[in-house]
């Protein structure tokens, strides 16, 4: 186990590069001052009366160095209706961002805009000027969380939030947008305040339980079983300012594995690998050639694009057509060992892969009747194979059951997702804007065969790496006992 000299070691080396300077915070603070009377002006030429006041990670002081997000929130009055407070809400930002030249209208639970002033990221969100818990829409409790933070928060809490957003992001944990499924960053400064600490959060997590439960303001003391009921998640922190909400309901499980695993891992040997993690060099084709043919396992690749969507729904239709793609495979007893799915950030490119047992079945399939105990089953069993073309041998009897061979209607993995998604595929599952996709333009690959667009770049060839590897960056090779010496 390591020190704590070796651990504070390395935590303050991290800590010095990713805390902002005094100069960096004065710029951002400029930046955002100019912002918000740019927002009090145009809310006051379109004859709206709203609050407009900075918040996220640059109000609360937690954000990283060189990372800035400067999120300017407009609360509007609840007399707009909710289907004006989008379209309202981007003619009031468009017009205080007018210099600004890059635009682009983002969409959360509703519109909202993303520009860039002096080369930082700024968000103009419009939300309602509500009271706790009369929420009309989701981002009206974005205020309550700044306030609630900046309340608890202080400055060496302030450095271990940071740590903590370093470390999932690193480890590719961090973001609570669909694409990712994981940690955001008031859930990262709620699970400090919590614990007191980035150690001690690893070090709860390294514990890993099948359901954590966290109520910071005692939302449901004395009726924790009803937590449970509400929230399905494995990870529940209880919203300190709306016992309704599941702070960690983005959360996927997967990220939170990972999480845990990563976590494990730095506790037993810190590293700042863990905070900066390496470009994965891409494998050469003669590397991935070798990867394909020696492997034992078949990769299959289905290839389409020209998704025109913002980046949630983009993501929520990509996987919900992976696990539909996935079950297609499965129920038709391809044994899928594994699959992902990457897109260019345009989205006119979206590689479903899936590495397989086998893409090739046996044509004869060996299917289980009831027991002869079960006798109506017995006798339904008879009714429904006797006599039937593709029956290749028996009813007989086996091991006290009913057996029968049967010809399987699928052999090939590549010719069932050619025939199923030729319709783009609905009828099995894949989201509605895959579908259109597929019914454009789609390609099955095996293998090698996805080497053209290995070449097209874009960060596909990483992605491929990294699949084919499977190996998480941060985990080290294991000491192992070997015949009673340590290798």
């Amino acid at each position: 186990m390591p020190t704590h000299n070796e651990m504070d070691a390395v935590l303050q080396e991290v800590l010095e590069k990713i805390t902002p300077t005094k100069a960096d915070k004065a710029k951002m603070e400029a930046i955002a001052k100019s912002l918000e009377q740019k927002v009090i002006l145009a809310c006051k030429e379109f004859g709206v009366d709203a609050k407009v006041r900075l918040e996220g990670s640059v109000a609360k002081d937690t954000w990283l160095k060189g990372e800035p997000d400067i999120d300017v929130f407009m609360r509007l009055p609840t007399s707009v209706s909710r289907g004006d407070l989008g379209v309202l809400g981007l003619k009031i930002a468009k017009k205080a961002l007018e210099d600004s030249k890059q635009q682009i209208e983002r969409f959360a639970e509703h519109p909202y805009l993303e520009a860039f002033v002096d080369g930082v990221r700024v968000n103009v969100v419009p939300c309602y000027d509500t009271k706790p818990v009369e929420w009309l829409s989701a981002t009206d409790r974005t205020p309550f969380h700044t306030d609630y933070v900046n309340a608890h928060l202080n400055e060496r809490l302030r450095g271990e939030v940071r740590l903590l957003k370093k470390f999932m992001k690193g480890i590719n944990v961090y973001g609570a947008e669909i694409k990712v499924g994981g940690f955001s960053g008031y859930l990262c400064e709620l699970l400090v305040l919590y614990y007191g600490s980035f150690v001690s959060v690893l070090q709860a997590f390294a514990e890993h339980v099948p359901k954590r439960v966290i109520d910071m303001e005692k939302h449901f003391a004395g009726r924790e079983r009803e937590v449970a009921r509400l929230f399905p998640e494995p990870l529940v922190i209880i919203d300190p300012v709306d016992r309704g909400r599941n702070v960690a309901s983005a959360v996927h499980p997967q990220r939170l594995h990972v999480f845990v695993g990563a976590a494990r891992e730095f506790l037993k040997r810190p590293s700042s690998r863990f905070f900066y993690p390496q470009k994965l060099a891409s494998l050469g084709f003669a590397e991935l050639k070798v990867q394909f043919s020696s492997r034992g396992s078949t990769f299959v690749f289905v290839v389409t694009g020209g998704v025109k969507a913002v980046p949630d729904v983009l993501w929520g239709q990509i996987y919900k057509s992976q696990r539909a793609l996935r079950r297609l495979l499965e129920l038709n007893d391809f044994s899928v060992f594994r699959s992902d799915v990457w897109s260019s950030e345009t989205a006119d490119c979206i590689v479903f892969v899936f590495e397989l047992e086998q893409q090739f079945l046996p044509a004869v399939k060996k299917h289980l009747g009831p027991p002869l105990e079960r006798q109506k089953e017995c006798a339904d069993f008879l009714a429904k194979y006797l006599g039937v073309s593709n029956v290749v041998a028996g009813p007989y009897l086996e091991g006290g059951r009913w057996v029968v061979l049967l010809k399987r209607k699928v052999t090939d993995a590549v010719d069932l997702l050619k025939t199923k998604l030729v319709g783009g595929g609905k009828e099995v599952g894949v989201a509605e804007l895959i579908a259109k996709a597929l019914r454009q333009n789609f390609k099955v690959l095996v293998g090698v065969e996805v080497v053209e667009g290995y070449v097209a770049g874009d960060g596909f060839g990483e992605f491929l790496t990294g699949f084919l590897l499977g190996k998480p960056f941060w985990l080290s090779p294991q000491e192992r006992v070997d015949e009673g010496k340590l290798s």
